[in-house]
């Protein structure tokens, strides 16, 4: 009777100890993989495939997309004319040195005014790099920890109340109250 007995309970355990990973097997893989890939090589793409991908409730993040682009296109703008403004104020100081005629845009600037303006429109060239490296991670981010939020769901069942209280007789304090209906 006892070896009947362990083999049914070797059988019983066994076959839940298979059913628990074929459980575990069935399980989804998380899309944030998937929506940092699409971002880091698309701007905007892991946004669209969140969008794609949630399956209920407001597809809210494809609005960010133009937003995305209008930034990069602006850190662009200001990259190119800040590059393009301090090689011509490279080319007149060196052209001073020279004793070369005064391009007319630069002329109401004496020597140390145009080198000023060279290393500041350098400086803001620089900037303008950080800020376009800066849009760029940023929208890789954006996409990763939004991918966190696409199976999340509020319902009704939830209420958060913040009100001011007093404490101790006189101390003023908040009080929070989380339900979970």
């Amino acid at each position: 009777m006892k070896p009947a007995l362990l083999f049914v309970s070797l059988f019983f355990f066994g076959t839940m100890a298979l059913a628990q990973q074929e459980e575990l097997d069935t399980l989804t893989e998380h899309p944030y993989r998937r929506s940092i890939m699409f971002s880091s090589i698309i701007p905007g793409g892991g946004q669209v495939h969140n969008s794609i991908i949630k399956k209920k409730g407001f597809k809210h993040a494809i609005w960010k997309v133009p937003l995305i682009y209008g930034a990069i296109g602006y850190a662009t703008y200001t990259l190119i004319q800040n590059q393009q403004t301090q090689k011509s104020l490279k080319a007149e100081y060196l052209n001073r040195m020279d004793g070369i005629i005064v391009d007319p845009q630069w002329s109401v600037y004496d020597d140390q005014g145009v080198l000023y303006l060279y290393r500041q429109y350098l400086d803001q060239r620089d900037l303008s790099i950080l800020a376009l490296g800066a849009i760029y991670l940023l929208q890789i981010v954006d996409a990763g920890v939004e991918s966190h939020f696409i199976n999340f769901d509020v319902t009704d069942d939830l209420s958060l109340e913040v009100q001011p209280t007093v404490l101790y007789s006189q101390i003023p304090g908040i009080n929070i109250n989380l339900r979970f209906r």
